[in-house]
């Protein structure tokens, strides 16, 4: 990545009229293509709710959509946009195929494209708007270290994400930056190493299940992608009485993540701070719509065309027990949800609230 955590837009928007709700023809269109909502409860929660504030206070028609983990509805959704007149699509890929295939039919629409999140390999999109993961996956792996810190020669299993999502890979990379020169050391040994297709939780469950058995329950750390693979390997760890004594890793500061984290079943998370990736895309998509050019701080390499994507890379910040009021004074959880019932008095003792 030839790029700085933290890099923001450098332009000037043009205002645009507020939308009277009549759909005028010289309204830009944005067209959002999210995901699912089973592999992170974000994309609904956090993603939809912040772009549709910051298009609204744009003046801006949108449409947003989920793709519920399917291809074809993926495809199909984009050709309804595409129909609809959308001036700009934002889209959060499945694979790098069905992204590209995407992207290059809105290109050649003359339909600005915008790789929201994930990166689509090969894709050739206009603009990316993320996190710096591989920063995520160190911060990861600096997490794990430190949960783990008076375990001699801990046997450590990795749960990564979807084989098919840059995004893994760059965490992936990061954690493993930090694991492997103590494997290679013998601080750590390494234990089973398995990608979790689609991110499906379910699955990511079943494939701790056998790492445990294969390793004979001797498991002592699990470097888990996210939050919903750690609550899956947590599930597992219970039912085998080794939850809260096996740290367990996680990413995108869900309340269940962070409740885990309360209950000592989680050790850490990742909070990345989705509504300035959010407003960051808004901002760009609405600049584009505005037949505007605008230009970003920071570009990513994409590894498989060698292209130089601009982009704008936000800086994650690790979250443990003791930093988690961050994630709520920030406005990203809340602490209704969060404390509610057996874990009030958890954040009461943390004093969070």
């Amino acid at each position: 990545m030839a790029a700085t955590a933290g890099a923001v837009l450098a332009l000037t928007l043009t205002a645009c009229g507020q939308d009277d709700g009549g759909g005028a023809a010289d309204t830009p269109l944005i067209g959002v293509i999210l995901p699912d909502s089973a592999s992170s409860d974000r994309w609904e929660t956090a993603d939809r709710k912040y772009l549709e504030a910051a298009f609204e206070a744009a003046g801006v028609e949108y449409d947003i959509q989920n793709a519920q983990g399917s291809r074809e509805d993926f495809q199909t959704i984009a050709d309804q946009m595409l129909t609809k007149g959308a001036d700009v699509l934002v889209t959060v890929n499945l694979d790098s195929g069905t992204g590209k295939t995407v992207i290059e039919k809105a290109k050649s629409q003359g339909v600005a494209t915008i790789d929201y999140d994930r990166l689509t390999e090969d894709g050739g999109a206009d603009y990316y708007v993320s996190f710096d993961n591989e920063q995520v996956g160190i911060l990861q792996g600096e997490g794990l270290v430190s949960c783990l810190e008076g375990v001699a020669d801990p046997l450590v299993a990795e749960l990564n994400g979807s084989p098919t999502d840059n995004n893994a890979t760059l965490f992936k990379n990061g954690y493993d930056s930090v694991l492997q020169p103590l494997y290679d050391g013998g601080t750590f040994t390494k234990g089973p190493d398995e990608w979790v297709p689609d991110w499906d939780n379910a699955q990511g469950g079943t494939l701790f299940e056998q790492m445990l058995t294969d390793t004979g329950t001797e498991v002592d750390g699990v470097l888990a992608a996210n939050d919903g693979l750690a609550h899956a390997v947590i599930t597992v760890l219970e039912r085998n009485n080794l939850n809260g004594t096996v740290p367990v890793t996680g990413q995108d500061a869900t309340i269940q993540g962070l409740q885990n984290i309360l209950t000592g079943d989680q050790c850490m998370t990742v909070y990345k701070a989705i509504e300035e990736e959010a407003n960051a895309a808004a901002e760009l998509a609405v600049a584009l719509a505005n037949g505007e050019t605008p230009t970003t701080d920071a570009t990513v390499t994409d590894p498989v065309s060698g292209a130089e994507v601009p982009s704008v890379l936000l800086e994650p910040v690790a979250i443990t027990a003791e930093n988690i009021q961050l994630v709520v004074d920030d406005g990203f959880a809340d602490p209704a949800e969060l404390c509610a019932g057996e874990y009030a008095a958890l954040c009461t003792e943390h004093g969070i609230g």
